[in-house]
């Protein structure tokens, strides 16, 4: 019996010790750049296989990056079964997402996926009800997720309960539009498809702020829903909106998302106010907070522990089993955080408030 448990401990040490095996389903997000960049300052993590059914774009991605040929496969099912990933990470339209989960599912394979969830509740259903099958953990991705400054505000907002209970959330997320900051032609493609992409700005930049909301408010559901959609750019974005201003509605607090792709410069802000002070983020590394008859405070919030830097280590945590999937990248925020994001369209679509409760 020792020597079968000893056996057991080295095997599982011998794994933890290598790198974690990922395979990438797509290859239509432009953020797949940013991963593959990544894997210099991650050797803890390789590479095993690509799915992607254009050829022509993995012949792309193939030279830009060094790829070998054998990494690329045109079928997900065959790649899961070939190179028997420990994770997948999911770089398509939105409106894929449900499919590769359910793939990975079906193999037992846990999965990460750049934000948002999914482009509407059905598909966000499909994807709860596959992990569940599965077994799985699903996590999505957002860059806010590693942002120092948002760990401070929720140490600040629900750990010290400095400024009391949360009464107003703005969120401000947005640059000058997909085409002007020269995202490539597969990326633009879907982002400006209503059905791939769910809306425009919306859905891109939206997800921000009901998934930063969605944690503060401890994974409730809103009361109501109500959004304004326009398009200021009808010549680029004829079919998607550019512009979004979401109100999330709770018992006791209110959420203004700001999402766009008209910002003269690209931002992601977020500000919490409370009964008795507030905190403000500008980016990842400035902080502002202020408690009632207290002096303004600004700060560098100190960088975020292990396992939580950025989504490789966060990815290499929970395949391994050094964490659970919690908070801003669960499964369970980001269910609710569609259901914000697709009442914010039926309302604007309806021009009226729609009621969740």
């Amino acid at each position: 019996m020792k020597k079968l448990w000893a056996c057991a401990l080295l095997s599982a040490l011998t794994m933890c010790a290598q790198p974690l095996r990922v395979a990438i389903a797509g290859l239509e997000h432009g953020h797949v750049d940013g991963f593959l960049n990544s894997l210099k300052s991650h050797p803890d993590v390789k590479v095993v296989g690509v799915y992607e059914a254009d050829t022509a774009l993995a012949r792309e991605y193939a030279k830009q990056f060094g790829l070998a040929q054998d990494l690329f496969y045109t079928d997900l099912a065959a790649m899961i079964e070939k190179v028997k990933p420990e994770a997948v990470s999911i770089f398509s339209s939105t409106y894929d997402h449900p499919a590769i989960v359910e793939a990975c599912a079906a193999h037992h394979i846990d999965a990460m996926m750049e934000k948002p969830l999914a482009v509407d509740m059905s598909g966000a259903r499909r994807i709860r009800d596959a992990a569940t099958r599965g077994h799985i953990h699903v996590i999505v991705n957002y860059e806010t997720t590693w942002y120092p400054t948002h760990a401070a505000i929720w140490d600040f907002m629900k750990v010290r309960h400095a400024g009391g209970d949360i009464r107003k959330m703005v969120a401000m997320d947005g640059h000058e539009g997909p085409k002007e900051i020269g995202v490539g032609p597969a990326f633009l493609g879907w982002l400006t498809d209503p059905v791939k992409n769910g809306a425009g700005a919306l859905f891109d930049f939206g997800c921000y702020g009901a998934n930063l909301m969605t944690w503060l408010m401890d994974d409730q559901r809103p009361v109501a829903v109500t959004a304004v959609l326009q398009t200021f750019k009808p010549q680029i974005y004829a079919r998607v909106d550019d512009e979004a201003t979401v109100l999330v509605e709770y018992p006791k607090a209110q959420g203004i998302i700001q999402a766009s792709w008209n910002w003269p410069i690209g931002r992601k802000d977020f500000e919490v106010y409370a009964e008795r002070g507030y905190a403000i983020a500008t980016g990842r590394d400035n902080l502002r907070t202020q408690v009632r008859g207290g002096q303004v405070e600004i700060s560098s919030p100190s960088p975020l522990p292990p396992d939580h830097r950025d989504y490789m280590e966060y990815l290499t945590a929970v395949v391994r089993g050094r964490i659970p999937p919690t908070g801003l990248s669960s499964l369970e925020n980001n269910i609710v955080a569609t259901e914000i994001l697709s009442a914010a369209r039926e309302s604007a679509k309806t021009g009226r408030r729609v009621v969740l409760h």
